[in-house]
């Protein structure tokens, strides 16, 4: 396989990237000056090296804790838990939210072999009992997302005291929050509701 027809099929197995998208993408790249296409290498390489789940909350991070685990004007006593962490900067985005987070790692799905085993689930329940008195469950609008926070719901039903709550609909059903607008979620987390 060529140089070209290797990079095509790389760019190829990105999400929402056809062969076509990939094409132009490589060809983008050659035609460019050779410094621009090291230095995305570079970024590559340096992501892959540097990057690791924030041993707190799961979210993605050169840091260790994650800029929100560590910032103390963080309200601890809400915990959001998302599906994954890119979910967190469309949350960040409507500027609403001022508490922790904490990222599952993906959300439940049986056919896929993702029970709660595979989710960052133990590590939640731990922090619950760490002064937690709301936990918003923002998983996806989708059914796998339902489904999750419906064993999320029943999993921290026996924490006295613990509110929970779901983001209100205007998420549109079968969307991910990671390309929702910051005003459409703004809207979601004003209108929660408990679960």
């Amino acid at each position: 396989m060529s140089a070209i027809e290797s990079l095509i099929g790389e760019f190829g197995r990105l999400p929402g990237i056809g062969r076509k998208t990939a094409q132009r993408l490589t060809y983008y790249l050659l035609k460019g000056r050779p410094e621009e296409a090291r230095g995305l290498a570079a970024a590559i390489e340096r992501v892959v090296a540097e990057v690791k789940p924030c041993a707190e909350c799961g979210n993605l991070s050169s840091d260790a804790p994650c800029e929100y685990c560590r910032n103390s004007r963080r309200d601890a006593a809400q915990l959001c838990v998302v599906e994954e962490a890119s979910d967190i900067a469309a949350i960040e985005a409507s500027g609403r939210f001022r508490g922790r987070y904490h990222v599952l790692g993906g959300h439940l799905s049986p056919l896929d072999g993702v029970g709660p085993d595979e989710l960052n689930i133990a590590r939640l329940l731990q922090r619950l009992g760490e002064g937690v008195t709301e936990l918003i469950i923002a998983t996806n609008p989708s059914v796998e997302g339902e489904a999750t926070a419906a064993y999320l719901h029943r999993a921290v039903s026996g924490f006295p005291g613990l509110r929970v709550t779901r983001l209100a609909r205007g998420l549109p059903v079968g969307g991910d929050l990671e390309y929702a607008d910051g005003v459409t979620i703004a809207e979601a987390f004003s209108g929660r509701r408990e679960m």
